[in-house]
């Protein structure tokens, strides 16, 4: 059974979720410290923790998910990764203030609501990295 879920997905998505897991455990560990640790705004602490977070899985994801598919030009492969992940983070976030807004045991402990935001978002942002951030062949020679 195994073995025939892994072989219907993507191929790279069991990677990525990793990757993703990853990006959940630093966005979680940050946005907990700022948020019961140094009293920040649920609000302001997400944001600080997703910046960290998506750097974290940029380059995870480009060194072990899309290493064939990588581009060369770093700067714009970070720009385009940042525009999806922008707007997964905007899916992210939009359920994620949902969940605080409606459920008082999530606004106690944020991190919930995070992890519903995060699965939300999981499809989205794996779609637009394979499609639109890691597009280029690295390990084809320049003709």
């Amino acid at each position: 059974m195994k073995n025939s879920l892994i072989r219907i997905l993507p191929q790279g998505f069991p990677a990525f979720v990793v990757v993703g897991a990853v990006g959940f455990v630093v966005d979680a560990c940050i946005l907990a410290t700022l948020v019961h640790g140094y009293q920040w705004g649920d609000y302001t602490a997400r944001l600080v923790s997703f910046a960290f977070a998506v750097t974290v899985t940029w380059l995870l994801n480009r060194s072990y998910v899309f290493t064939s598919t990588r581009t060369r030009n770093r700067r714009s492969e970070y720009t385009r990764y940042l525009t999806v992940q922008g707007m997964g983070m905007a899916i992210n976030f939009l359920v994620y203030s949902l969940c605080i807004a409606s459920n008082q045991l999530m606004d106690k402990w944020p991190v919930l609501a995070l992890a519903v935001g995060s699965a939300v978002a999981l499809i989205f942002n794996y779609a637009g990295a394979r499609v639109f951030v890691f597009i280029g062949e690295t390990n084809q020679p320049k003709s």
